[in-house]
């Protein structure tokens, strides 16, 4: 291991190999070796870094782990923070607040003076919003069936929030956007959401897919007259944001009072998981935090 020593404090990310031919492009969310890598708990060449009774387990969820009081990553995992930062809150950087922050400043490198919209205003939705302030949008609009997180996204920088059951949403966001946004980014993974996101895209606009869809559901029909003009649809995996440098910059937004974790996250000890799991299901909470003792965190 190379860039560690004992005792740094980490955030850990997805893995990566970091040799491949995307990799070496600079895109490693798309690395060719990182869905064994990711998904399959196991090493890329299929060992397994626990046993139990002699029997391998399947526990290297992010080739780490979770929801476990020790976690065996691999370097390329880990990003090196400050040992006085505050772990709690960076945490949840790795993955979700990555993707949402990353499509709008990696992905889509949005400009200031350019129009976003946000379908779903969750974790991944509400870090997109406060990277579109970051990066001085015009008007960031945010949809979300829960009023209660609406108004939390205008607290993050939303110019413009509307109720998912609105009629004639569509409608009513083309015609405030005189066209359409430069940029849309479906959060929720729902085929009829990712069609609209499409819709109020203007031509020439970038519509991004971040919602993970159910087996079930994950087939979507669009207007193919409409992708003529210039429209484009972009599936985008952790913001293809590279987390050894998105994530200290990440960090030093929040450092500056640009990037205020603090109003989505909730600190949970590690033996209330329970609880934890059900404030978020119950959409109490946007993202849930696990503290161990010591003052590591999941």
């Amino acid at each position: 291991m190379t860039g560690f020593e004992p005792g740094d404090a980490v955030v850990l990310s997805y893995y990566s190999c970091r040799a491949c031919g995307t990799c070496e492009r600079g895109h490693p969310a798309y690395c060719e070796r990182g869905y064994a890598g990711n998904f399959s708990g196991a090493r890329p060449d299929g060992s397994f870094p626990m046993r139990w009774r002699g029997a391998p387990i399947r526990s290297g969820f992010f080739h780490q782990s979770s929801f476990a009081t020790h976690v065996l990553a691999h370097q390329h995992n880990a990003v090196k923070v400050d040992r006085k930062a505050p772990l709690e809150l960076l945490a949840p950087l790795g993955c979700g607040f990555q993707t949402g922050a990353g499509a709008v400043l990696e992905a889509f490198k949005l400009q200031s003076g350019q129009q976003l919209a946000v379908f779903g205003v969750g974790a991944v939705g509400l870090a997109a919003v406060m990277a579109a302030r970051v990066a001085g949008a015009a008007s960031i609009l945010a949809v979300d069936l829960d009023a209660g997180r609406l108004e939390l996204a205008r607290e993050l920088g939303a110019t413009d929030t509307y109720l998912a059951t609105e009629p004639e949403l569509t409608k009513t966001m083309l015609k405030r956007t005189r066209g359409g946004v430069d940029f849309a980014l479906e959060c929720v993974g729902i085929p009829q959401v990712l069609r609209q996101a499409f819709e109020v895209t203007r031509p020439l606009g970038t519509c991004g897919l971040l919602g993970l869809p159910s087996p079930e559901a994950s087939e979507v029909t669009l207007s193919m007259t409409r992708l003529l003009f210039g429209k484009r649809l972009v599936g985008i995996i952790e913001g293809d944001a590279d987390p050894k440098n998105f994530i200290p910059r990440m960090v030093a937004l929040h450092a500056e009072g640009r990037f205020p974790l603090e109003k989505l996250s909730r600190s949970y000890d590690f033996e209330a998981i329970n609880d934890a799991v059900h404030d978020m299901e119950a959409r109490t909470v946007i993202k849930p935090v696990l503290r161990m003792h010591g003052g590591s965190t999941r």
